[in-house]
């Protein structure tokens, strides 16, 4: 007799419960980013030129890590 593997319905309706989900909770996280980052700029904006100077070089170096991160950790 050969080996029967378990059925792969469960495997299926697992992936599509949490396909349903994925996007709600994208969205959630997405929503909660933002409102960090418009807060986040706002009080930037109050404390002057010199400090949303320095603000920008930090991101755009952390911008540039995770890209570059990601493109090796994806190889």
């Amino acid at each position: 007799m050969d080996d029967v593997s378990p059925s792969p319905a469960v495997t299926h309706a697992e992936e599509a419960l949490l396909g349903l989900l994925l996007p709600f909770w994208q969205l959630v996280i997405a929503a909660v980013v933002l409102v960090v980052v418009v807060l986040s700029i706002a009080r930037l904006a109050r404390r002057g030129r010199s400090r949303m100077s320095t603000a920008l070089l930090v991101t755009a170096t952390a911008i540039v890590g995770l890209a570059l991160l990601g493109a090796l950790l994806q190889s």
